[in-house]
């Protein structure tokens, strides 16, 4: 009896702790065929990630009481299409290739590191005075690019216009963040990440971001900037600071977006970067349209994208896009791997299926 009313006790102990945290599998699948055209060279291709990026990942969550809770995510970018990992990056630095002294390979080759938590590698501290969270994550200032793109940041459609912030255009290792609680609809999240440098040594990938928001029903609204020291040498001090401004507007009809970004990196001419688009549901879809451009100095180079999504189920999406860019002031920039002569334009077109699991 005495047994019985023991292993009850622990039956019931067990369950209460799992009934507070849990553990959760997810991810995407996404290949499409794409096509890229230039004047110089064509290029087809079985490519991943076209309409949203091909990830596996794990997340959990523990409710610690009191309003306290601490998660952990880890998620690894996918190359489905040859079933590669995608590669990271250990200290937001350009780092050198091979280096027979030690014996190491530091040059990333995304193709030839296996499965890496690249995309986000977190743990997480949240209560009513915010989250802290600690690892690679995205930056502030990529939040933004990639939240008011009507193509996400994705595919031959994607915004010319964003990657701007360096090394850590889009994400950075060793960074500490704190996401502050909506209040009437404003947020903020600040965000410092290390190069992890000696002291006597150039600090090279340390930087900081911060991004200002603001929803309320229809309207989003974002202000972003972050500084990235890029020197080599203590010699030198050099950095990338970028900032952009975004907003959106749903009016139910369609979801309306633009974006403003500029680049400063020292010594060079200032990168500006524009995209206005819109999310328009209809025939049984949504319609993705975006006109972007980017110009540095008198080198400019400007796309027009139109894409088509069309659920299958809740899970299941099948999509198309097109997208041609034009070049001028000697601007060379090519669509979907293919290449085109100074002040030439380009063309590019997919389809693809995603699934999500």
């Amino acid at each position: 009896m005495k047994k019985s009313l023991i292993a009850l006790a622990v039956l019931a102990a067990s369950g209460a702790a799992m009934a507070q945290s849990s553990v959760t599998l997810f991810g995407i699948v996404d290949a499409g065929y794409a096509v890229g055209k230039g004047s110089l060279s064509n290029k087809t291709q079985l490519r991943n990630s076209g309409y949203n990026s091909s990830r596996l990942g794990f997340r959990g969550v523990e409710d610690l009481g009191g309003g306290m809770k601490a998660s952990f995510w880890l998620e690894a970018g996918v190359n489905n299409d040859d079933g590669s990992g995608a590669g990271t990056s250990n200290n937001n630095q350009s780092l050198p290739a091979w280096n027979s002294a030690d014996g190491k390979n530091s040059a990333i080759n995304a193709r030839n590191q296996g499965l890496t938590f690249n995309r986000r590698s977190t743990v997480s501290l949240e209560g009513s005075m915010g989250e802290l969270r600690l690892g690679r994550d995205y930056t502030p200032q990529f939040w933004s690019e990639t939240a008011y793109d009507p193509f996400g940041t994705n595919g031959v459609g994607t915004t010319i216009a964003a990657f701007s912030g360096g090394n850590v255009g889009v994400r950075a290792s060793n960074s500490i963040g704190w996401l502050s609680p909506s209040i009437s609809g404003f947020k903020i999240w600040a965000q410092t990440y290390m190069g992890e440098n000696a002291s006597t040594a150039a600090q090279n990938g340390d930087g900081n971001g911060i991004r200002f928001t603001y929803d309320q029903g229809a309207l989003s609204l974002a202000y972003a900037t972050s500084t990235v020291n890029t020197s080599a040498s203590t010699a030198a001090s050099t950095s990338n600071k970028t900032s952009n401004f975004a907003g959106s507007y749903d009016l139910g009809v369609a979801k309306l977006m633009a974006q403003s970004n500029l680049t400063k990196n020292t010594g060079a001419s200032d990168t500006k970067g524009s995209v206005i688009g819109a999310l328009v549901p209809m025939a049984g879809g949504t319609f993705r349209i975006s006109m972007s451009d980017r110009k540095t100095g008198a080198v400019e180079a400007k796309q027009t994208a139109l894409g088509f999504v069309m659920p299958l189920s809740k899970r299941t999406d099948l999509y198309t896009t097109y997208a041609r860019l034009a070049n001028s002031g000697g601007s060379a920039v090519a669509l979907n791997g293919s290449t085109t002569a100074a002040n030439a334009s380009s063309t590019g077109y997919e389809f693809g299926v995603k699934h999500a699991f």
